[in-house]
């Protein structure tokens, strides 16, 4: 077992630990082994929004990766965290985490953080995508679906790829959840 898989095996079973002791998570108890190695710990990001997409690069969404950062650099002063969490579960990501990066920060200029090519659905799913379709009985239907983590930690909303970076109702909500207080 590769350290990547044993990483998010463990992550998976303290995640169930966790719910199975009544623990009332939030974001913040969940992570991702990142991109570039070593953890990407939503706990790190404790009092800011977080949007959590599920990327690929090989989708016709694809180019929300622009909208993305946009956002991330223009709203990160106000408390925003955007985080891609890529993905092959549809079929339309390449095949390791180096290539995946290259092609974010070349084509882009991605510089919001990127979790290692994740499953985001069904009985694969990362404990953190288990824990959005717990709570809300949702999953991506597709690729560059959205998660909104108020500052709270708690899901504040969930949005699928026609919901666009800059759309009225994203960013209302974004507006929502910065406005509050953690």
């Amino acid at each position: 077992m590769d350290d990547v898989t044993r990483r998010a095996a463990l992550a998976g079973m303290a995640g169930m630990l966790a719910m199975a002791a009544g623990k009332d998570q939030t974001a913040r108890d969940f992570s991702f082994p990142a991109i570039e190695g070593g953890t990407l710990d939503f706990a790190a990001f404790a009092g800011r929004v977080l949007l959590v997409t599920n990327t690929a690069s090989f989708c016709g969404y694809t180019y929300q990766y622009e909208g993305l950062q946009k956002l991330h650099a223009d709203k990160s002063p106000a408390g925003l965290t955007v985080i891609g969490i890529p993905s092959q579960d549809f079929n339309q990501e390449s095949a390791d985490n180096a290539t995946v990066k290259t092609f974010c920060e070349t084509r882009f200029d991605i510089d919001f953080p990127l979790s290692a090519i994740s499953h985001v659905r069904g009985a694969r799913a990362a404990p953190f995508y288990a824990w959005v379709n717990a709570q809300r009985n949702w999953q991506p239907e597709w690729n560059f679906n959205k998660v909104l983590i108020g500052r709270d930690g708690r899901i504040a909303g969930t949005f699928g790829s026609d919901d666009e970076p800059g759309s009225t109702l994203l960013m209302s909500a974004i507006g929502g959840e910065l406005a509050r207080t953690a």
